[in-house]
C-alpha cells in the first residue's frame, strides 16, 4: 500500500471518528490522497466536475428530490395515507399496514428513502402514536423499514448514480426494481401482521363505506402519477431522466393550480430546501470520483479481481459473499459510501462472472437500504428521530426484526435473478 492511499485511509478513519459529514468525509479522504501523492489538486477536480456535470443522466436527481419535497409540502403525502387507510386499515396493526401501502405508492413518485422518511415517514409515525397508540419505536422502525421501498420502486435515484457509475441501462433498472419492492411490501407486511396479532396491536377504525369514494378521490389525482413516469418511459415519450422533470411539475401544478396549498411563498421554500438538497448529492458524487479515482490509480480493482477470481466462485457465491460484506459495513458505513466507492471496484469482476448488470444494481441496492436502516449509524434512523422525538435506543430495539424480511427478499433476488430480469426483458431488454 502506497503512503499515498494510506493517508487517504487514515483521514477516512479519522473523519469517522470526528464524525464528519459523509461529503466532508470523502472529499478529505479524496484530497489527502492527492495531496501526497502529489498530484495536481486543481486539475483532478477540475476533471472530475467535468465528467460529472456533462452526464445528462444526472439531471434526474434535484428533480425527483424537488418532487419529493413538494409532494411533502402540497400535502400528498395525508391524502395518500387516507386512501391507504380506507383499504387496509381496519386490520388489526393497520396502521403499520397503511405506512407501508403508503410507502408503495409514494416511492413511485419521490425516488428517495430520505424523503419518504422525512415525508410519508413522518405522518405515519404521529397518526400510529397519536390515533393507533403504537409505541414509539415501533412506530418508528416500521416507517424506516416502509422507507426503504423509495429506491427500489421506481423512479429511483440510487439507480440513477449506479446507471451512472455501472453503464447499465437507466430504463432497465427502473423496470427491474418493480417485482422486488412488491416482494418487500408483502414481506414487511406480513411481518407486521404477526407482530400485531403477538403484542395485540389495535384494529384500525373502519372507514364507512359511503366516505371511501370521496376519500379515494381526494388521491385520485397523485395516484395518476406513477402511471403518467411509467407509461411515458415505456412507450418511449420520454426518457427515465426526463420522467424526473415530468414528476417536479405534474406535482407543482397539483400543489401550486390544483389544490391551491402551496404559495408562492412556500413555493420559494421547497425550491431552496431542493437546492441544498441537490448540493449536499452533487457534492458527494463529485467528491466519490476523487476516491474512486485513487482506488482506480492504486490498482486496488485489479488486484481484486484478482483475488476473487482466485476464490473460484460462481456467480451466485460471488454474490453472497460480496452481500454478506456489505451487510457487515453497513453498520458502520453509510450505504451511498458503499454505492459510490465499492460497486466500481465490484463492477469488472460481476461483468467477468457474467452478472447482468441490471440484477447487481437491484441486489446491491437493496443491500444499502437495509444498510440505512441498520444500528448504530442508519440514516434513516437518525431522520426520523430527530423530526418525531423518537430516541435512538427504543428504534434500534425494534428495527432489527424489519432488517430480516427484507434479507431475505435479497437473498431470492440473487437465487433467483428472473425476479429482477423479467420485467426488464418483457419490454425488450437484453443483457
Amino acid at each position: 500500500m502506497s503512503n499515498a492511499l494510506m493517508a487517504m485511509c487514515a483521514m477516512l478513519v479519522v473523519g469517522a471518528i470526528l464524525r464528519f459529514s459523509i461529503v466532508l468525509l470523502m472529499f478529505t479522504s479524496g484530497l489527502a490522497y492527492l495531496w501526497v501523492s502529489k498530484q495536481d489538486l486543481g486539475l483532478i477536480v477540475d476533471q472530475t466536475l467535468n465528467t460529472m456535470f456533462g452526464l445528462y443522466v444526472m439531471l434526474a436527481v434535484p428533480m425527483f428530490i424537488l418532487a419529493g419535497n413538494v409532494m411533502n409540502a402540497a400535502t400528498i403525502s395525508e391524502r395518500i395515507w387516507s386512501a391507504a387507510d380506507a383499504f387496509v386499515g381496519r386490520m388489526r396493526g393497520g396502521m403499520g399496514h397503511v405506512t407501508v401501502l403508503m410507502n408503495l405508492v409514494m416511492s413511485s413518485m419521490s425516488g428517495s428513502a430520505v424523503s419518504d422518511a422525512a415525508g410519508p415517514g413522518l405522518v405515519s409515525v404521529r397518526m400510529m402514536q397519536k390515533v393507533g397508540n403504537y409505541p414509539g419505536g415501533l412506530a418508528a422502525a416500521i416507517a424506516a423499514a416502509a422507507a426503504c421501498l423509495g429506491p427500489i420502486i421506481p423512479p429511483s435515484i440510487p439507480m440513477v448514480i449506479y446507471a451512472l457509475i455501472s453503464g447499465a441501462s437507466l430504463g432497465a433498472l427502473f423496470l427491474a426494481g418493480i417485482v422486488p419492492g412488491l416482494l418487500m411490501a408483502v414481506s414487511l407486511m406480513l411481518l407486521i401482521a404477526w407482530i400485531a396479532r403477538k403484542r395485540k396491536l389495535p384494529f384500525g377504525t373502519p372507514i364507512a363505506l359511503r366516505q371511501i369514494p370521496a376519500v379515494l378521490a381526494r388521491a385520485a389525482l397523485p395516484m395518476t402519477l406513477p402511471v403518467l413516469l411509467l407509461g411515458g418511459i415505456w412507450s418511449g415519450i420520454f426518457t427515465p431522466t426526463e420522467s424526473a422533470a415530468v414528476a417536479a411539475l405534474w406535482v407543482i401544478i397539483l400543489g401550486v393550480v390544483v389544490y391551491r396549498n402551496m404559495g408562492l411563498k412556500t413555493l420559494v421554500a421547497t425550491f431552496a430546501v431542493s437546492t441544498r438538497q441537490s448540493a449536499v448529492v452533487m457534492m458527494l458524487i463529485v467528491s466519490s470520483f476523487i476516491v474512486n479515482y485513487a482506488i482506480t490509480a492504486e490498482g486496488v480493482s485489479a488486484n481484486l479481481a484478482v483475488f476473487i477470481k482466485s476464490l473460484d466462485l460462481s456467480a451466485i457465491g460471488f454474490l453472497l459473499l460480496v452481500n454478506l460484506l456489505f451487510l457487515v459495513l453497513g453498520t458502520v458505513l453509510d450505504g451511498a459510501v458503499m454505492l459510490l466507492v465499492f460497486v466500481p471496484v465490484l463492477l469488472p469482476t460481476a461483468k467477468a462472472l457474467g452478472i447482468d448488470l441490471v440484477q447487481f444494481g437491484v441486489v446491491v441496492i437493496l443491500n444499502f437500504m437495509i444498510a440505512m436502516i441498520t444500528p448504530p449509524y442508519g440514516l434513516i434512523l437518525y431522520v426520523l428521530s430527530s423530526l418525531t422525538g423518537v430516541r435512538m435506543r427504543d428504534i434500534n430495539r425494534e428495527i432489527w426484526q424489519f432488517c430480516v424480511p427484507l434479507t431475505v427478499v435479497m437473498l431470492l433476488l440473487i437465487i433467483f435473478p428472473s425476479l429482477t430480469l423479467w420485467m426488464p426483458r418483457m419490454f425488450g431488454y437484453t443483457g
